[in-house]
């Protein structure tokens, strides 16, 4: 019981630093406002391997999840935290990201905690690290439903899927958890990518990191 007292403590230490790193990255680069929002989007990937680490169980893993997701949606309407959601177009990004992971808690926690970890790692370094190169990089470029892609980000997000997937594979071989082969880790990359370019008010936030669970879990067994 200590134990998971204090993966929660550190959890919620964690999810602190974010949002004072956000603010002060907010106040810093003010003209770059979607940097401390893909501060807090990368960095709240690191909440699931502690849960894992620190084996902290469903009953208070689920609640605790569907609380950030709760107030992501209060942080959405109010913006007390503008740091994450103060950008120049509609999104409902942070919402979906949290219900996602609220989710594939209830879907796979505790019994296949890789599944849960692969998607919401995918979405935090791969979705996270396109939206920083795509803008950066000159690259060509492409338009689906008022959303801009490039071939930079989508080359980011590809790359920086494989790396966590295999990455992933590695430990949960190491720990003797199933994993998918790795011709199978090509089929989730593609398939978090493909769902990445549909990013309509930020909801592949949800589609991509359930999928990518979703997968993780049916090819490993």
């Amino acid at each position: 019981m200590a134990e998971w007292w204090l993966g929660l403590a550190a959890i919620a230490g964690w999810l602190t630093f974010l949002a004072l790193a956000a603010l002060w990255v907010r106040r810093r680069w003010s003209g770059q406002r979607e940097w401390s929002r893909k501060l807090v989007h990368m960095g709240a990937g690191a909440v699931v391997p502690l849960a894992w680490w620190f084996q902290i169980p469903l009953a208070l893993a689920l609640p605790a999840a569907g609380v950030v997701t709760l107030l992501a949606v209060l942080n959405h309407r109010v913006r007390v935290l503008p740091a994450i959601e103060d950008i120049d177009r509609p999104s409902y990004g942070t919402v979906a990201y949290g219900a996602s992971i609220t989710t594939l808690l209830w879907l796979y926690w505790p019994s296949q905690p890789a599944s849960v970890t692969a998607g919401v790692l995918v979405m935090a370094f791969g979705d996270g690290l396109a939206g920083l190169v795509g803008p950066v990089v000159p690259s060509f470029s492409w338009s689906l439903w008022k959303q801009r892609k490039s071939l930079a980000g989508t080359l980011a997000m590809a790359a920086a899927s494989l790396v966590v997937l295999l990455g992933l594979r590695a430990l949960a071989l190491d720990l003797s958890v199933p994993a998918p082969t790795l011709p199978a880790l090509l089929v989730i990359t593609a398939a978090a990518v493909s769902l990445e370019q549909v990013a309509v008010l930020g909801l592949d936030n949800f589609t991509v990191p359930v999928a990518v669970g979703c997968l993780w879990s049916t090819l490993a067994h």
